[in-house]
């Protein structure tokens, strides 16, 4: 398939998302023009909010492929995607991201993304969440045990 028949399907996704219940956003993982996974958003179908359409195609690719690293895979979203889904979308070390509605687009129906992304430039003290550090000495075990152990898988 080429790219635009992959994001015609990535939109398709989203406005069979909507017309379930769910809201507006569709994602296609494939890989060498072959669909991998696909997904849409189903936060409140699920009573998930991590369930972003994007996210749920990685969990949906990473089970299909039999890893937690999606290089050589490109994702194809409905929309610009959010700063989580951004953040999964790095962690799976997708190689290339397509997007239809970009941010603003996702702003004018009442997603608001744009704010996450402002939150996250700030410093932990000046973001609209309280932050605060507990215990930071006690949790360094676990990373020293993780810096030690020369049979953990590294990601």
């Amino acid at each position: 398939m080429d790219k635009k028949d992959i994001m015609r399907r990535a939109i398709a996704l989203s406005e069979e998302s909507v017309k379930k219940g769910g809201g507006p956003f569709g994602a296609v993982i494939a890989k060498e023009g072959e669909i991998i996974a696909e997904a849409s958003n189903s936060v409140t179908l699920d009573h998930d909010p991590t369930a972003h359409a994007e996210v749920n195609a990685i969990r949906k690719a990473t089970k299909k492929l039999n890893t937690f690293d999606l290089e050589g895979c490109e994702i194809y979203t409905s929309c610009e995607p959010c700063p989580m889904c951004l953040g999964a979308i790095y962690w799976a070390h997708l190689d290339r991201i397509y997007y239809a509605n970009d941010r603003k687009d996702a702003e004018r129906i009442g997603f608001d993304d744009d704010f996450i992304y402002k939150e996250i430039a700030l410093k932990p003290q000046d973001r609209h969440k309280q932050m605060e550090i507990l215990l930071p000495e006690e949790a360094k075990k676990a990373f020293e045990m993780w810096e030690n152990n020369t049979a953990k898988t590294e990601y």
